[in-house]
């Protein structure tokens, strides 16, 4: 009953949030173009009002920013949101030196005016950007009469200073104080006396900082004060008045993923039974189990170079899961904790669940999920690693209390720390993969779980290998030097 009951609650709780997903669109025209090499998806009620282009932030894509895209569009906005190089389903990899200006940042900021080119308007175009892109947008702002308004999202940029740009939100999320501060000292470069939640004006200058309550780096992207300030502000600045709801579309995400992820568990009470035998662990082979992998797949690793894939750090990341998993299937090996024999149709079915159905919806309403043909190659390198890191974390995770599931969590991101430490220029943007890890098992590790229950833990491995390069190899920006 209990099962049947939670089975309900996640059809419903699914329903609700398809409705207030697709709501957000109704009414609306959303095409995708080419624009040369540039994927751009533009948005539009039909009633042809001014022009904003949407960028977002690194590792991200124009799906990322659909919850302002879909605002501003259903307030009568034409919006053009678009990838960056290396980024969502374009292309060409980013390029460049990223540390410095005539670099990478060059290369996008002469892409975001590329966009710029193509947008017809006869009134000034406004820019809205995330993370990276704020530094990018301001950039292009610069000596560049046909942009208007500038709404930036966790922004950090060093070309914004007391004249320009003249025409500026500022909107950061309450749980970056870094950020914050930053915003604000933009807004006291117009007014020193200014604070978070005014608007400043001194001759031809507007600027205004606003903080998002309860929200951080990612959760910006679906505030709805943010976005209702955005739409506020654009209408502000081409004296405009209409308005537009402004949905919970972040929770229905978050509901939607949650659904799916609790209709797995029920998926996998139609499979076949193959149940393994559980042999707990002691502690003392606990530890074992997680500390040797942890500690000796960055030392191993260091001085390899595996600079071969054209990814940020992906190459680096096959390798350490590779050593990971065959150090940790060792080290069980030893302990007697063999693997049995996996489920073909279990595995086949939580991939298909997990990339065609998960991945469809957080696609749809997300992020990008779906592999350029140049990531392809990436994807099956990733598998390398990542197929023996899975094998290996399902057998000891199985039959597991829950504090040592978790520390085998802690004990990935613990070693992928040190890999940083030990390289810190070379690795930082491993950095960037841990929300990645944490959202993988809160979502298809669960669904691993339960297939596992069914038909043993090899069957969750090896289909969770596959999703995890799958999911890695769709994250991370392409990159050549």
């Amino acid at each position: 009953m209990r099962h049947w009951i939670t089975t309900a609650l996640a059809m419903i709780i699914g329903v609700w949030a398809l409705v207030v997903l697709e709501s957000a669109r109704t009414g609306l025209s959303i095409t995708d173009v080419q624009i040369g090499e540039t994927p751009v998806t533009i948005y539009t009620d039909g009633t042809d009002g001014p022009p904003v282009i949407i960028a977002h932030g690194f590792a991200g894509s124009r799906q990322m920013m659909q919850g302002y895209s879909l605002v501003l569009a259903q307030a009568g906005y034409t919006v053009h949101a678009f990838d960056f190089e290396g980024h969502g389903l374009h292309p060409m990899p980013m390029g460049g030196d990223v540390n410095a200006l005539d670099g990478t940042t060059q290369r996008l900021v002469e892409q975001t005016r590329g966009v710029l080119d193509q947008v017809a308007a006869d009134v000034p175009i406004a820019l809205l950007g995330h993370s990276m892109a704020t530094d990018i947008l301001v950039r292009v702002a610069q000596d560049e009469p046909r942009v208007g308004p500038i709404v930036l999202l966790s922004a950090f940029s060093r070309a914004i200073d007391a004249t320009h740009p003249t025409d500026m939100l500022l909107i950061t999320g309450e749980w970056e104080p870094r950020l914050t501060d930053f915003a604000v000292d933009a807004v006291q470069m117009v007014d020193g006396a200014a604070g978070a939640g005014q608007t400043v004006t001194v001759a031809d200058v507007s600027r205004r900082a606003v903080l998002a309550p309860l929200v951080e780096h990612v959760a910006i992207l679906q505030s709805r004060v943010g976005r209702a300030e955005a739409l506020g502000w654009l209408n502000r600045s081409y004296a405009r008045e209409q308005s537009a709801p402004v949905p919970p579309t972040g929770w229905a995400l978050l509901g939607l993923l949650a659904s799916i992820t609790a209709l797995a568990v029920t998926l996998t009470r139609l499979l076949p039974t193959q149940p393994a035998t559980v042999q707990p662990l002691s502690a003392r082979q606990f530890l074992a189990v997680a500390i040797v992998p942890a500690l000796l797949a960055p030392l191993i690793a260091a001085p390899v170079d595996s600079r071969i894939l054209p990814v940020l750090v992906a190459d680096y990341l096959a390798l350490h899961l590779a050593l990971y998993g065959v150090l940790q299937l060792g080290v069980l090996r030893t302990l007697g904790r063999r693997l049995p024999k996996p489920s073909a149709l279990g595995a086949a079915v939580l991939v298909l669940w997990g990339i065609g159905v998960f991945g469809l919806a957080l696609d749809r309403y997300g992020a990008n999920f779906w592999p350029t043909p140049q990531r392809l190659p990436i994807i099956a390198a990733l598998i390398l690693g990542a197929l023996p890191f899975m094998l290996a974390d399902a057998r000891a995770a199985f039959g597991a209390p829950l504090w040592q599931r978790l520390a085998l969590r802690v004990a990935l991101l613990v070693s992928l720390g040190i890999a940083v430490a030990l390289d810190f220029e070379g690795l930082f943007f491993l950095i960037m993969i841990a929300p990645v890890i944490i959202l993988f098992f809160l979502t298809f590790g669960l669904m691993g779980r339960a297939v596992a229950r069914a038909t043993g833990p090899s069957t969750a491995g090896l289909a969770l290998g596959l999703v995890l390069a799958w999911a890695l190899g769709v994250s991370f920006p392409l990159f050549s030097a």
